[in-house]
C-alpha cells in the first residue's frame, strides 16, 4: 500500500515513515524542510528514508493549496498520516501567522485532498495541549477540551473540529491522536530532553520551569509509533451508541475518532532530570525560573480508549527511554 506521510523529515514522521517501510508499505514523504528548528537534523532523517527503495520525497508546504491538490490528485494515496504542522507552544506567541498557515490553512487542503479522491482512512497528530486549562488528571477524551491556553493548542483543537466536519459531510473516516510529550532518538532540539542534554555536555544550567513543580506524560517515540501505526489499520467508524441529546466528545455519529497516545506513567520533571543525569554519568546545573505563558502544570493520558480500539497500551519506562535518547545523541554528535 502506498501511504502519505507529511512531515516525513520531522521527529515523529520520520519513525512512523520508517516503520511502515519496514512492513512492506510505499511512503511518500512530504515536508517543507523550514527552518524552525535545525534543518540539518532534518535532512540527516530525510537522508536515512531516501535509502529506501520504497520512500520518496516531495517537498512541498502544506499551505500551497494547488501544490497540495496536485499532490493528491496524481498520488491518489489510500491511507495519509498527517503529522507535519507548526509545533511548538512558545513560538506561537512569536509567530502565530505560522500556526494559521501551516495548522489551519493546510490541514484544510489535507482534508480537501482525501475529501475529493477516495482516502479511506485519515490519521492526525492532535495533542495533549487541548486540555488545556484542565485540571482533572488523567485526561480522558470524554472531557470537553474549550479552553485552550496557547494558540498552538487552539489550531490543533481546531484540527479535530474540522476533521469532524469532513467525517460527517463527506464520510471521509478521520483519526485524531492526542500526543503526550513524545521524546527519544532523533527528537526535537526545541524539547527539554533535547535541550537539558546539550546543556549538561557543555557544563551550562538548565532551565527548569515553574520552579521544577511541573508533571508531564513523556511518551517514547516507538510507542507512539506503535499507536499510529494500529490506528491506521483501522479505520475509525459511527459510534452506534452516540447520544446526540448529550454528546460525547470522544466520540460522533460520523466516522471520527480521537484518542491520547500517552505512557499512563506522569511523571515529576525533577525525576525526569535525574534520569537524565543518571544516563549522562553527569549532574545538571539547575535555573529554576517560573512558569512559561501557555504552559501547563501537569499531564496525564488516559488511555483506555486507544486500548480497547487497537489492543495497544504505551509503556516504556522513561528511564529507558532517556537512555536511549542519550545513546543515539552522543553517537549522532560524537560526544
Amino acid at each position: 500500500m502506498t501511504i502519505l506521510v507529511t512531515g516525513a523529515a520531522g521527529f515523529i514522521g520520520f519513525h512512523v515513515a520508517s516503520r511502515l517501510l519496514d512492513r512492506g508499505d510505499a511512503v511518500i514523504g512530504l515536508d517543507n524542510l523550514n527552518a524552525y528548528y535545525d534543518v540539518t537534523l532534518k535532512e540527516a532523517r530525510l537522508a536515512r528514508l531516501r535509502e529506501r527503495p520504497a520512500f520518496r520525497f516531495v517537498k512541498l508546504d502544506l499551505a500551497d493549496r494547488e501544490g497540495m491538490a496536485g499532490l493528491f490528485a496524481a498520488e491518489r494515496p489510500p491511507r495519509v498520516v498527517h503529522l507535519a504542522a507548526q509545533a511548538g507552544v512558545r513560538y506561537s506567541l512569536e509567530n502565530p501567522h505560522a500556526y494559521i498557515d501551516s495548522n489551519i490553512v493546510g490541514f484544510t487542503n489535507v482534508l480537501e485532498g482525501c475529501r475529493r479522491h477516495g482516502v479511506e482512512h485519515l490519521v492526525y497528530a492532535s495533542s495533549s495541549s487541548v486540555y488545556g486549562g484542565n485540571a482533572r488528571l488523567p485526561f480522558s477524551e470524554h472531557d470537553n477540551v474549550d479552553h485552550p491556553v496557547s494558540l498552538y493548542a487552539a489550531t490543533k483543537k481546531a484540527n479535530e473540529l474540522m476533521a469532524h466536519t469532513y467525517s460527517h459531510l463527506f464520510g471521509l473516516p478521520t483519526t485524531g491522536l492526542r500526543f503526550f510529550t513524545v521524546y527519544g532518538p532523533w527528537g526535537r532540539p526545541d524539547m527539554a530532553l533535547f535541550l537539558f542534554t546539550k546543556a549538561i555536555l557543555a557544563g551550562r544550567p538548565i532551565d527548569v520551569f515553574n520552579h521544577g513543580r511541573m508533571v508531564r506524560d513523556f511518551t517514547y517515540i516507538d510507542d507512539v509509533v506503535e499507536g499510529v501505526v494500529r490506528v491506521l489499520d483501522r479505520a475509525a467508524d459511527a459510534d452506534p451508541a452516540f447520544d446526540a441529546a448529550r454528546p460525547d466528545p470522544g466520540t460522533s455519529h460520523a466516522p471520527y475518532r480521537v484518542f491520547n497516545i500517552g505512557n499512563s506513567q506522569p511523571t515529576p520533571l525533577e525525576d525526569y532530570i535525574e534520569a537524565l543525569e543518571e544516563a549522562l554519568g553527569r549532574k545538571a546545573q539547575r535555573a529554576y525560573l517560573p512558569m512559561q505563558p501557555g504552559d501547563v502544570p501537569a499531564t496525564s493520558a488516559d488511555t483506555r480508549e486507544l486500548d480497547a480500539w487497537v489492543g495497544f497500551k504505551p509503556g516504556t519506562p522513561v528511564r529507558d527511554g532517556v537512555r536511549r535518547f542519550v545513546e543515539w545523541y552522543r553517537e549522532y554528535y560524537r560526544v
